[in-house]
């Protein structure tokens, strides 16, 4: 399948290190992101967010929440794939797959979204982030380290769980992730609006060369519906997403979630990711330009709660590393923009969050570090990709 083409790695092949171009060491940067995963996976108790479990299988801990969640457990996955550590990709994968894989019922095909430590399941309800995080780590490490047996049949199994959040729903089975009447990702798959930090274009774009063939032209069209969408949810303005929107990119406000507030901090990565994986959006350039210029000048220690017109609330950011972190990964969608150089500076003059409510600031942390050297990186199938 052909895409639009981009100035993006996909048509390159060349991933950026803004850090070097803004003036870093390559040695010092190198140093950074190994020290980083470091702290995450082996860190004392103050840092890590990684723990083992038996002989063979580990989690991570949302430590703010005391649970395991399918956020969390992809995005150690992704992190396990780009840092070429298969041994804690196929812990976490057997955890997830021991615990969290629901068998039967209306969500049969899917993950619970949160586990105790020990597997017990605190719901069995699942969370699209996770399934399309899953999916395509799924699909880099088959690509970087070939298949096994099941479940380490890494292909199969996302090709698998791809079917069942489009199909699912079409035998009266439950309900799909994504919409089928215009191809967006649900907040969860029995409700009838989003989240815009969920959405993903740049990794549907990958869907569409990898999923069954049947599926291709799906993914294709959601990458182009999501990429709309961000367009419709943020703020003119400000930049700015609420955490919840209905399909028409209005903020979703019935349970308190029509602001700029923790969901909404992935919107800045995942623009700031597309860019470089795809270049295909232009207005993702002065999106990444708004954000940056919202948060200019105001100090972390005060980011808040805000309207996405950026009337800002009493309420503190509970993830403030983790928002700086999400702002730095945008100067990818505009890398001479007037406060890109200032965002990423400042991700690099601040250290990993400790304490409580460390795992989601951090988890961002090692995206935007590992985006901003150039090692957040698409791994592509030995045949040609194009």
């Amino acid at each position: 399948m052909l895409l639009k083409q981009g100035t993006g790695a996909y048509y390159t092949g060349n991933y950026r290190n803004l850090f070097m171009e803004y003036g870093y060491k390559n040695e010092d940067i190198h140093a950074r992101v190994e020290q980083t995963w470091e702290q995450l996976f082996y860190g004392d108790e103050s840092t890590r967010i990684y723990f083992e479990s038996g002989d063979d299988m580990g989690y991570l801990l949302d430590t703010g929440n005391i649970d395991v969640r399918t956020e969390g457990m992809s995005y150690g996955m992704m992190m396990a794939v780009q840092m070429d550590r298969k041994d804690f990709f196929d812990r976490i994968w057997k955890w997830t797959m021991t615990y969290m894989y629901m068998n039967e019922g209306e969500n049969a095909g899917y993950f619970a979204w949160s586990c105790n430590t020990d597997g017990s399941r605190r719901s069995n309800g699942p969370a699209p982030d996770g399934e399309e995080y899953f999916a395509l780590a799924l699909f880099f490490a088959s690509h970087r380290w070939g298949d096994g047996l099941a479940p380490f049949d890494y292909g199969n199994q996302a090709r698998s769980l791809l079917h069942s959040c489009v199909h699912k729903g079409e035998n009266n089975d439950g309900s799909p992730m994504w919409e089928p009447s215009n191809q967006l990702i649900k907040f969860i798959p029995n409700c009838d609006y989003s989240d815009p930090s969920y959405h993903l274009p740049h990794f549907y774009e990958l869907f569409a060369l990898w999923a069954n063939p049947v599926d291709r032209i799906f993914w294709k069209k959601a990458a182009d519906a999501s990429r709309n969408y961000l367009k419709l949810s943020c703020h003119p303005v400000t930049g700015l997403a609420p955490e919840y929107a209905y399909y028409d990119g209005t903020p979703n406000d019935e349970r308190g979630y029509g602001h700029f507030f923790s969901d909404s901090y992935r919107v800045a990565a995942n623009i700031g990711l597309d860019s470089e994986w795809f270049g295909v959006d232009e207005w993702q350039h002065e999106e990444a330009n708004r954000i940056q210029a919202f948060f200019a000048g105001i100090d972390p220690s005060d980011y808040r709660r805000y309207t996405i017109a950026g009337e800002p609330f009493d309420e503190k950011s509970l993830h403030p590393v983790g928002l700086l972190a999400t702002n730095a990964m945008a100067s990818l969608a505009a890398p001479a923009g007037p406060n890109a150089k200032e965002s990423v500076d400042l991700l690099w003059n601040t250290p990993l969050r400790t304490g409580v409510r460390r795992y989601y600031d951090n988890c961002l942390y090692l995206f935007a570090m590992l985006a901003l050297s150039g090692n957040f990186r698409m791994w592509m199938p030995a045949e040609n990709h194009s």
